[in-house]
């Protein structure tokens, strides 16, 4: 029962929501824990206890997570998991299978709220020009580090462009972010110069795979022909990391926070980076909002007589 009910969830989570497989994994990963928890799969037989979805209720749920919480579980996983079974119960409350949502009555575990990482300016450059543009991975690095600060995409964002989505003439790119909705999002000079640079050389990499197995429409690949994947753009940033003197702690989305602070640092409408970055509600981006006022704060310290 419990296994049909969450197949169903399933299919309306990636056919009715257009939710991306990653978050569909970590759907998955998080009811299976629960029901792991509650109602074990018997070794022997491979079959899950019987239990009737209806006798779940709010305290069972919270039980389990208070488990999490003794298993020194992080806050952010546990509102994660608990999230994940609140949109379960809701479907079925949808469905007509359950009168109420039992997840609604558990109180989300507070959050501390943490300011993103970013750059300044300076260094936000430095890195960028890092790679070695004398080589053809410096060239396609050099691209990707570019578009990145330039655009603000995600890095599974980047990694997802074709070719067809770069409006070359006009320094426009077409982006496809959550939930598949669409968005167009203008570059600069020195990206457009960089992707020019890597398209010179672009063509050597597809040639390293073979015929039936090179991704020809994708803006950026690997050295094997094919589209590169997020995990080896993360790599490629940590190389430069080693390579970048006074850099630290930096994540290829830091360069997405740099992004949209430097663009508030100099005025931009908190809507319009909102528009840029993908945004479904303004209240995600007013944390960059934060990030500022660190800035206006210091600067007034270290200045007015008075401070």
């Amino acid at each position: 029962m419990i296994e049909q009910l969450l197949a169903q969830f399933f299919e309306h989570l990636r056919y009715e929501r257009n939710v991306s497989e990653h978050t569909l994994r970590n759907y998955a990963s998080d009811l299976a824990q629960f029901f792991d928890a509650i109602a074990p799969i018997d070794a022997q037989t491979g079959a899950r206890a019987d239990i009737d979805i209806k006798d779940i209720d709010h305290i069972t749920i919270r039980e389990w997570l208070s488990s999490l919480h003794a298993a020194q579980k992080k806050k952010t996983s546990v509102a994660r998991k608990l999230a994940a079974l609140r949109t379960f119960f809701q479907f079925l409350v949808r469905e007509g299978m359950l009168e109420m949502n039992p997840a609604k009555l558990v109180a989300t575990p507070r959050l501390e709220k943490k300011l993103p990482n970013h750059l300044s300016v300076e260094d936000a450059i430095r890195f960028i020009e890092t790679p070695d543009t004398e080589s053809d991975l410096g060239k396609r690095d050099r691209a990707i580090l570019e578009l990145l600060y330039a655009t603000g995409v995600r890095v599974s964002e980047l990694t997802k462009l074709d070719l067809s989505d770069i409006d070359f003439q006009n320094k426009l790119i077409r982006v496809t972010g959550k939930r598949r909705k669409q968005r167009i999002v203008p570059f600069g000079d020195p990206a457009l110069h960089a992707l020019m640079q890597y398209l010179s050389v672009r063509n050597a990499f597809l040639q390293n795979a073979p015929l039936a197995e090179r991704d020809t429409p994708a803006l950026i690949l690997n050295y094997q022909g094919t589209r590169i994947t997020t995990r080896s753009v993360g790599r490629m940033v940590d190389k430069y990391i080693t390579q970048c003197a006074g850099i630290h702690n930096i994540s290829p989305h830091a360069l997405r926070h740099s992004f949209a602070t430097h663009l508030l640092d100099s005025g931009a409408d908190l809507r319009d980076i909102q528009e840029l970055l993908g945004h479904a509600r303004l209240s995600t981006t007013q944390i960059y909002t934060h990030v500022s006022m660190e800035k206006l704060i210091e600067v007034y310290d270290r200045t007015h007589p008075k401070a």
